[in-house]
């Protein structure tokens, strides 16, 4: 739990070839490898990855390290990295404008995401439903990049991620955006909702969930139906692929 807690604070080490593969291949972010590191007892089971690797970094101009299972384990958090893992350079995450925004889109704010695994399992949900970008709040999981990198599978890094800037709202509305946020009060069945695009989704944290003024500036608030009665709130991760899901489903024929 130390380790973790270390991490979170230094997002520049992403392990494992999923992740390091995300970052070389993103055309969203400008994050690059400075150096990468491999497991030298592994070479041989690495081969092909190093030869894709080597490759990688002739063009892009990073360094390629051999060092050991003992050192890729000081710089990594878990036990998954595979014997691979990057130096990393940060990335920008500029303010949303009214020019970032597509016609037609599907676009989703995050807010009150309360742990970065949690945050990197809702951004994979939320890439591979299709949303064109997430907008982030001030506060959020980005400064452990390598840990959310690893949750989403590859997928923070492919997606286009803007910091959320003042008048988020007003700034879709005038782009005719409708703007639905996920709560339980006043909230309409997410399955009896229309949800075509263009749309701009709120998703909250379980704990502290959607803000007062964002609530207060949605078109509609939605709720996620149970198959049971049960109280607890469902993990922003899950909610976020049910609600993503479901605009998919209704905007699939328009695709």
């Amino acid at each position: 739990m130390i380790k973790e807690d270390i991490r979170y604070e230094d997002g520049s080490v992403f392990e494992g070839m999923t992740s390091v593969s995300a970052v070389i291949n993103s055309k969203n972010s400008d994050r690059r490898i400075l150096e990468l590191y491999y497991d030298a007892d592994k070479e041989q089971k690495l081969s092909r990855a190093l030869s894709y690797l080597r490759h990688r970094a002739e063009e892009q101009g990073f360094k390629i390290i051999k060092t050991d299972a003992e050192e890729l384990d000081r710089m990594t958090v878990g036990s998954s990295h595979g014997g691979v893992a990057a130096l990393c350079t940060g990335r920008t995450i500029p303010a949303l404008t009214g020019g970032d925004i597509v016609e037609n889109g599907f676009y989703v704010y995050i807010e009150g995401i309360e742990d970065p695994y949690n945050f990197g399992y809702a951004l994979r949900s939320l890439y591979a439903a299709g949303a064109e970008a997430v907008i982030l709040p001030e506060r959020n999981w980005m400064s452990a990049a390598g840990v959310v990198c690893r949750s989403s599978a590859g997928a923070s890094e492919l997606m286009k991620l803007y910091a959320c800037p003042d008048g988020l709202a007003g700034i879709f509305k005038a782009k005719g955006y409708k703007i639905y946020a996920a709560d339980t009060e006043n909230a309409s069945s997410v399955y009896d909702t229309d949800l075509r695009l263009p749309l701009l989704l709120v998703v909250g944290g379980e704990k502290r969930g959607i803000t007062k003024a964002m609530l207060q500036s949605a078109d509609g608030i939605i709720k996620i139906d149970y198959g049971r009665d049960f109280p607890a709130a469902l993990s922003a991760a899950s909610a976020a692929a049910v609600l993503g899901f479901e605009v998919m489903r209704q905007n699939r024929k328009m695709k």
